[in-house]
C-alpha cells in the first residue's frame, strides 16, 4: 500500500507539472484538474485496498471512487504522454522549418489547446468506457467450421461468458441480467471459462447464486482462471458446485447430442501449479481416455493453453482472460502475454475463440474492447 501511494503521488505529480502551467490563461479549469488530481492521487490506492476497512459502506465507497479514479487516471496518463509526443515533434518541426511551422500554429497555443484537451478527453473516455461497463454484454455470434463434423452436431450452440469478476463493483443484479440474457440464446451447453469471482466464498456466495438458473440442454461447465485461486479455488470449486455447475478440472464429459457425441474438456487456470501443485494445467490429460473420433472440446482460461491443446489433438478451444485489453491503448499490449487477444483464430489444426470478457476487471472501464456473451456454433468445413 504504501508503495503503491508513492507511485500514485509521482506520476500524479508529472500530471500536474506537464498540464497545469499550460492552463495559465484558464485559472478556473487549473483550479480544478488540480483538484482532480488530488482526489485521484489519494484515492486511487483505495481502488484495490479499500474492501479490507472495517466498515462495509466505506470500504466500498472508497473501493468505487479508487476504482473510477485508476480508470481516469490511466487515460490521463496515456493522453499526456501523448500530447508529450506531440509537442516534442512540434518543436523539431519549428526547430527545422521556423517559417513555414510559424504558418501552421503557434507553440504556446498548441501548448495550451492540447493542455485542456487531456482533461476533456480522459472524462470524456471514462464516461462513455463506464457506460459500456455497466451495461449487460451483447451477444456476438461466431460460427466455428469443424472438419468432418457429424451431422447430428450441425448447429450445436455453445454459450460463452468469462470474466466476469464479480466483486466489489460487480454484484448480483449485474449477473441476474446476464444470466437472462444467456438463457434467451437457448443454447445446447453453456461455458463459464474462468475469472468469475474477485472475492471468496464468504463475500460473494449470494452475488454468484444467479449462475444457477443458467438454463440450456447439457447444462453449464466451469474452470478455473487465475483470480479464483487469488480468491480460494477449492472452496470456489465447491460451491459452483453446489450450484449445479459442473467444474471441469484436467477432465471432460462426454455430452450425447442426439446420435452424436461431443467430448467437453476443462483445464484448470495456465498459473494453477504455482498455486496448488496436484492442479498443474494439463490438457493431455483433460483428454485423457475419450472416445476417438468425437469433437474435441476444451475450455481453458488463458489463450496460451493452446499450444499444447494443439498437440493434444482438441478441435476448438474456448478462452478469456484478455478482457480484449479492456481499453485503450492496453489492447496493443495483451500479445507480450498472450499468443492471442480477441476472436477466432487458428493454431494450425485447432480452432482458439478468445473472449473479450463478459464483465471487466478494476476501473468500471470498457472502451475499445466491448464486453460479449459469445454465441458459437459449429458449421461444417466448406
Amino acid at each position: 500500500m504504501p508503495t503503491v501511494f508513492v507511485l500514485s503521488l509521482a506520476l500524479h505529480a508529472y500530471l500536474g507539472a506537464r498540464l497545469l502551467p499550460a492552463l495559465g490563461d484558464w485559472p478556473a479549469l487549473q483550479f480544478g484538474l488540480a483538484g482532480l488530481l488530488v482526489v485521484t492521487a489519494l484515492s486511487m490506492p483505495f481502488g484495490l485496498a479499500g474492501r479490507r476497512l472495517p466498515s462495509k459502506r466505506l470500504a466500498l465507497a472508497l473501493t468505487w471512487l479508487g476504482l473510477l479514479s485508476m480508470g481516469l487516471f490511466s487515460s490521463l496518463l496515456v493522453l499526456t504522454l501523448a500530447r508529450d509526443a506531440l509537442l516534442l515533434v512540434a518543436h523539431g518541426l519549428a526547430w527545422a522549418w521556423p517559417q513555414a511551422v510559424a504558418q501552421l500554429f503557434e507553440p504556446r497555443t498548441l501548448a495550451a489547446d492540447s493542455a485542456f484537451a487531456v482533461p476533456a478527453l480522459g472524462l470524456l473516455v471514462t464516461l462513455l468506457g463506464f457506460a459500456n461497463a455497466r451495461r449487460t454484454a451483447a451477444v456476438v455470434t461466431v460460427e466455428v467450421p469443424i472438419d468432418a463434423l457429424p451431422a447430428a452436431l450441425h448447429g450445436f450452440t455453445i454459450a460463452q461468458i468469462s470474466d466476469i469478476h464479480i466483486g466489489p463493483t460487480i454484484r448480483k443484479p449485474y449477473l441476474r441480467a446476464i444470466v437472462e440474457a444467456v438463457n434467451r440464446i437457448g443454447a445446447d451447453m453453456v461455458a463459464v471459462t474462468g475469472d468469475l469471482v474477485d472475492g471468496s466464498v464468504h463475500e460473494l456466495a449470494t452475488h454468484v447464486s444467479p449462475l444457477a438458473g443458467l438454463e440450456s440442454t447439457h447444462g453449464t461447465f466451469f474452470v478455473t482462471g487465475n483470480h479464483e485461486y487469488y480468491s480460494g479455488a477449492a472452496a470456489w470449486v465447491h460451491e459452483l458446485r453446489r450450484l449445479g455447475v459442473t467444474v471441469l478440472q484436467n477432465e471432460h464429459v462426454v455430452l450425447r447430442h442426439g446420435v452424436g457425441e461431443i467430448v467437453i474438456a476443462g483445464v484448470t487456470d495456465y498459473s494453477a501449479g504455482h498455486f496448488d501443485a496436484s492442479r498443474r494445467s494439463d490438457p493431455h490429460a483433460a483428454i485423457d481416455g475419450a472416445p476417438l473420433g468425437a469433437v474435441r472440446v476444451l475450455l481453458a482460461h488463458q489463450p496460451r493453453s493452446a499450444d499444447e491443446a494443439q498437440k493434444a489433438g482438441f478441435h476448438l478451444q474456448l478462452s478469456g482472460h484478455t478482457h480484449g485489453g479492456q481499453f485503450l491503448p492496453w489492447n496493443l499490449f495483451v500479445r507480450l502475454q498472450q499468443p492471442f487477444t480477441a476472436g477466432l483464430h487458428r493454431l494450425r489444426d485447432l480452432w482458439v475463440y478468445t473472449s473479450r470478457g463478459t464483465g471487466y476487471w478494476g476501473p468500471p472501464k470498457r472502451f475499445g474492447a466491448p464486453s460479449e456473451i459469445t454465441r458459437l456454433r459449429l458449421v461444417p468445413a466448406v
